[in-house]
């Protein structure tokens, strides 16, 4: 569903920021991205979604480039960044409308998904107030509701669980559990390795910009805990 291939990013001075990366990242997949700040998680990310061009190789989402055709590939995947910039003018429900109206999204579907979800999140008594009234926490709740109410093929978060209050970090967790179930395949980056360990089928650690570690959760951290592996795996590289 969601393929790095031979991905490289170099900014403006020669910084290499992402380095060769190859990952495969499968449908019903949670895959956790850890490294860590400065690895080159978020500028992966960034090239994924379309929001930096890369220096060479690609990024496809279910075997669509995001270089070539990244209006056809975005219809495809749906992405939350690390800090939830929204239309502050906005209400909570008028943002949320108009994410409707972008994908097409019916009347009866789109009411029954939103709130669905913003229940969960308890931001529905809020949905009347404009966004600049929101704390950081409730914009990171509205912009989840707003990536997974559609129930895209893809689910790309950077960092999904900072600001977030304990009972909406389990609903989360239980909401990319559901989602991967029917089929959805979700890739976020986390510092939370504990969440990681407990959530994630497959994880891949990177340093420095280079893929340094990957694989299923269980054969990669073998009887240890993802803290240790990760530890023991940025140091030895």
């Amino acid at each position: 569903m969601l393929l790095f291939d031979n991905l490289t990013k170099i900014y403006a001075g020669g910084k290499v920021a992402v380095d060769g990366l190859n990952l495969e990242v499968q449908s019903g997949d949670v895959f956790g991205f850890i490294g860590h700040n400065g690895a080159g998680k978020t500028t992966a990310i960034k090239c994924a979604v379309g929001l930096t061009n890369v220096t060479s190789g690609d990024v496809f989402v279910d075997g669509v480039s995001i270089s070539k055709n990244p209006i056809a590939c975005k219809k495809l995947f749906a992405y939350v960044p690390d800090n939830p910039d929204v239309y502050e003018y906005l209400t909570g429900i008028q943002y949320l409308n108009f994410l409707a109206d972008v994908y097409k999204v019916g009347k009866e579907d789109r009411e029954k998904a939103i709130y669905s979800l913003t229940d969960k999140f308890e931001i529905t008594d809020a949905l009347g107030n404009v966004i600049s009234a929101y704390s950081h926490g409730m914009k990171q709740k509205l912009v989840l509701t707003g990536a997974i109410f559609r129930r895209p093929r893809l689910l790309i978060l950077d960092e999904p669980f900072v600001g977030l209050d304990p009972q909406s970090i389990v609903a989360l967790k239980e909401i990319m559990k559901e989602l991967c179930n029917n089929g959805t395949a979700v890739f976020f980056s986390t510092h939370v390795l504990d969440v990681a360990e407990k959530l994630c089928n497959k994880v891949a650690i990177i340093k420095q910009g280079k893929l340094v570690a990957c694989g299923k959760t269980d054969e990669l951290t073998e009887g240890k805990s993802l803290e240790e592996t990760f530890m023991e795996v940025v140091k030895n590289v």
